[in-house]
């Protein structure tokens, strides 16, 4: 439950390193309640033109804009301290702007395990024994 909401207490902390339990936690928190607020505010359709004939948009309600906006920068946050977590720069998150294929190559890094130890962006956050100590 902790790891849940440790990328809100983090908010825009875009440096260190996050294990792979905080960030999908906090992504199973962003779906929880994100289905919750669908479900409660549903989706409106707005219908223009004649009669059928015209087109229509379906607009989620202010309050879901307000969650997404609310949620957007710890997202990013959290995804480049993943990406320091495996000693990755954090720009590797720019991969979400490719069509298509982007989000499946973020999608893989995601369940990528960090280097063990410290590395350029901070200790391990496992806890476990820092690179020098093999040596």
């Amino acid at each position: 439950m902790e790891y849940m909401f440790m990328p809100l207490r983090r908010y825009v902390d875009f440096s260190g390193r996050s294990r792979r339990e905080e960030y999908w936690m906090f992504v199973l928190f962003v779906v929880i309640v994100t289905v919750v607020l669908t479900m409660l505010t549903g989706t409106r359709e707005t219908s223009y033109g004649n009669g059928g004939m015209g087109f229509s948009i379906q607009s989620q309600s202010p309050l879901m804009l307000v969650w997404f906006l609310a949620i957007l920068l710890p997202a990013l946050a959290v995804q480049v301290r993943r990406f320091h977590d495996q000693d990755k720069s954090g720009w590797f998150v720019l991969f979400n702007l490719i069509p298509f294929l982007g989000g499946i190559i973020v999608l893989v890094f995601m369940c990528i395990e960090g280097t063990r130890g410290d590395n350029r962006y901070g200790p391990d956050p496992k806890g476990g024994a820092s690179a020098d100590t093999f040596n």
